[in-house]
């Protein structure tokens, strides 16, 4: 992943670990900067289990998400 690929579209599945599977909600977002902030907002509210497509579709898990969602790293 390059830093320009953070200013390309992303889609957000945010999978509630506490609910079945179908009340899943999905996300459009314009950056995958604006997805992984909210992915990373979830997680820390929610608890929840996001998951990331990226518009290359490549497959982002919550494990890479929590692992490169820091501040800087947004930036």
């Amino acid at each position: 992943m390059t830093p320009a690929d953070l200013d390309r579209r992303a889609e957000l599945t945010i999978w509630p670990s506490h609910y079945p599977a179908q009340v899943a909600k999905e996300y459009t977002f314009a950056t995958l900067r604006e997805a992984l902030a909210a992915a990373a907002r979830a997680i820390d509210a929610e608890n929840a289990q996001p998951w990331i497509i990226t518009e290359d579709g490549d497959i982002l898990s919550p494990r890479w998400i929590r692992a490169n969602t820091g501040s800087s790293r947004l930036q």
